[in-house]
C-alpha cells in the first residue's frame, strides 16, 4: 500500500510547531513526530503590527531547522500556514519573502476562516466520535493568540459561526499597561470581553440549545485543560471550574511552577483560560471534550482529501453553503427564490462546466453567490449590487479565502450591474485575470438562472438544459404565465453568448398554461 509522508507547519502568535505525518489510503493519518519552539510572533504584531527584523529572523531559523527535519524523514509535501500573527502584519508579504528566499518554504497566509475551517478538518480526524458529537447542539470553541472563534453545529450541519477579537495574546498586550494595578487579573480580562460575549448572546445564540463543547485551540488548550499529551479527554463544566478557582487564586509564578512553563507563557495561561470559561458558563454546557488534536492535524487532513487518501464522512462543503444560507436569512432574502436560483444555476453548470474548465470548488462559489446575489436589499433597493458585494466582502465565510469571497462578491455584484472589462475601468484591478474570468462565467449563468424566476413566484416546477450545437437549451415546465421571465430572459442572452459563445434557448414545454395563465 502507498504510504506518503507529509509535513504540516504552523506558524501561531506564540510558537512555531512541525508535525510529520504519514498518509495511507482508507487509512487515514499517523503522527510521526512533532516539534515545537516558542516564538511570540503576536506580541510584536498585536503591538506594533508589523513582524521585527529580529522576530523574521528567528522563525527564519526555525523554518531552517525544520526544512532539515523534513528531509530527515523523507517528506513527499508539505504545506506551512501562518494565522493572525502573520494576517494582521503590515510588512506580513516582505516576510513571506524573506522567508522563500531564505529558506525555500513557501507559507500560506490563512484568512480566518481558512483558519477555523482547518480546525474543524482537525476534529474530523477523529472520525465517528465528531459525526457523533454534532448531531446534537454543539459548540465547537477555538481560542487562538489572536481571535476567539465560536460555531455551533447541530444535526451534522453547521448553523452558526462567529469570530472575535479576542485572542489570548491580544488581551494580555491590551492589559500589558494595567494588568500590575491588580491582583485579580482575570477580572480584568472578564470586563474587558464581557461586551462581546453579550453581543454574541443577544444575536447568535438566542434559542440555542447547546449539549457539548468542542475545544479546538493550541499548545494553551491542551496545557488549561492539564491534557499535555494531547489525549482525548472529556471533562465535565464542575470539573474545569475546579481547576480554574485555583488557577487564578494562584501567583503566576506558583502556576507556572505548577505547569512546568516560563513565568511569560504564565501571563497568557490567564487570559485563554477566562475566555474559556466565560464562554463556558455562557453556553451553559456540561460536557467539555477535548479531541487532543492541532491544528496540523487539519492541514494534513485537507491534504489527504485533496490527493484522495482520505474520505471524509462529514461533508465540509455543505457546510460552506449552509454558512452563507444563514448569512442570506440574516439579510432577509427570499428563501423559495434563492432554492429555485441554486436548482437552475447548477443545472446550467453542469453543461457548461467542461467546456469553460470550471472544476468542482467554482461550484460551491456559484451556490454560495446564488444565496448572497441580493443580500444588499436589505441596505438598499436602488444600489443592490454595491450593497451586496460590501456586506459579502465585510462578512467571513467559513471555509472561504478572501480571494473566493472577492470573486462572489464580484458575480454578486455584476448580477445587476453592466460588467466591467477588465483592466479598462479601472473597477476590477483587484482581480487577476483568471479569478476576472471566474466572475465573468459565473456572472453570466447566474444572470440566466435569475431570469427563469424573475417574479419571485416559482413558476418552475421542472427544469431540463442541454447543449446542441452553439445553443444551450434550457427546457422549463411552468405553473403559470411565463411572458415576463421570457422578456428578461432574452436580454440576458447577448452576455451568456460572449461568454460562453454559446446562445441561450429557451422553450416552454406546457405550452397550454403559457396560454391560459
Amino acid at each position: 500500500m502507498a504510504v506518503t509522508t507529509f509535513a504540516a507547519i504552523d506558524i501561531a502568535s506564540y510558537d512555531v510547531s512541525i508535525e510529520i505525518f504519514e498518509l495511507r489510503k482508507n487509512s487515514g493519518l499517523k503522527s510521526i513526530t512533532r516539534v515545537r519552539q516558542n516564538l511570540e510572533l503576536g506580541r510584536d504584531t498585536y503591538a506594533l503590527h508589523k513582524i521585527t527584523l529580529e522576530k523574521l529572523q528567528q522563525l527564519t531559523d526555525i523554518l531552517s531547522d525544520y526544512k532539515r527535519i523534513m528531509k530527515e524523514f523523507g517528506v513527499a509535501d508539505y504545506r506551512a500556514c501562518a494565522k493572525s500573527a502573520f494576517r494582521e502584519a503590515r510588512n506580513r508579504y516582505l516576510a513571506v519573502d524573506h522567508i522563500r528566499r531564505a529558506t525555500g518554504i513557501e507559507i500560506d497566509i490563512l484568512s480566518n476562516s481558512e483558519q477555523r475551517f482547518l480546525g474543524y478538518k482537525s476534529i474530523a480526524s477523529k472520525g465517528e466520535e465528531f459525526q457523533q458529537f454534532i448531531q446534537k447542539g454543539t459548540a465547537i470553541i477555538d481560542v487562538g493568540g489572536g481571535s476567539t472563534q465560536i460555531s455551533i453545529f447541530n444535526k451534522d450541519a453547521l448553523v452558526m459561526t462567529q469570530n472575535m477579537l479576542l485572542g489570548s495574546l491580544r488581551v494580555r498586550e491590551r492589559l500589558s499597561s494595567i494588568r500590575h494595578e491588580t491582583v485579580h487579573f482575570d477580572r480584568l480580562v472578564r470586563e474587558l470581553i464581557h461586551k462581546d460575549l453579550v453581543n454574541v448572546r443577544k444575536m447568535y445564540l438566542k434559542n440555542k440549545e447547546i449539549k457539548n463543547i468542542i475545544l479546538v485551540g493550541d499548545y494553551f488548550t491542551n496545557l488549561i485543560f492539564q491534557n499535555r499529551n494531547d489525549l482525548d479527554k472529556t471533562e465535565t463544566k464542575a470539573e474545569f471550574m475546579e481547576w480554574y478557582d485555583h488557577v487564578v487564586g494562584s501567583s503566576p509564578r506558583d502556576v507556572a511552577d505548577e505547569l512546568g512553563i516560563s513565568a511569560e507563557m504564565s501571563s497568557v495561561l490567564i487570559p485563554t483560560a477566562t475566555v474559556y470559561k466565560e464562554l463556558i458558563e455562557a453556553l451553559n454546557v456540561e460536557t467539555i471534550w477535548l479531541p487532543g488534536i492541532q491544528l496540523t492535524d487539519g492541514i494534513a487532513y485537507d491534504y489527504g482529501e485533496k490527493v484522495k487518501l482520505i474520505r471524509s464522512a462529514h461533508d465540509f462543503e455543505k457546510d460552506i453553503v449552509l454558512a452563507a444560507k444563514n448569512i442570506s436569512r440574516r439579510y432577509a432574502s427570499y428563501k423559495p427564490h434563492n432554492e429555485k436560483l441554486v436548482e437552475a444555476a447548477c443545472a446550467i453548470f453542469d453543461v457548461v462546466r467542461k467546456q469553460a474548465g470550471l472544476d468542482a470548488r467554482t461550484k460551491v462559489l456559484l451556490k454560495v453567490a446564488c444565496y448572497l446575489h441580493d443580500c444588499g436589499k436589505y441596505i438598499s433597493l436602488v444600489n443592490v449590487g454595491d450593497c451586496s458585494y460590501n456586506i459579502i466582502m465585510s462578512t467571513e465565510i467559513i471555509g472561504l479565502s478572501v480571494r473566493e469571497r472577492r470573486i462572489i462578491a464580484n458575480v454578486a455584484k455584476y448580477n445587476t450591474q453592466e460588467l466591467s472589462y477588465y483592466k479598462v475601468d479601472g473597477i476590477t484591478d483587484e482581480l487577476s485575470e483568471y479569478d476576472y474570468m471566474l466572475v465573468c462565467h459565473l456572472a453570466a449563468i447566474m444572470r440566466l438562472a435569475n431570469c427563469l424566476d424573475q417574479s419571485y413566484k416559482q413558476k418552475v416546477e421542472g427544469i431540463a438544459v442541454s447543449k446542441k450545437d452553439r445553443e444551450l437549451v434550457i427546457a422549463v415546465d411552468v405553473n403559470s404565465d411565463y411572458t415576463l421571465e421570457k422578456g428578461i430572459f432574452r436580454e440576458n442572452v447577448d452576455f451568456f453568448e460572449e461568454i460562453y459563445d454559446l446562445k441561450p434557448v429557451l422553450k416552454i414545454r406546457n405550452n397550454e398554461v403559457r396560454k391560459n395563465g
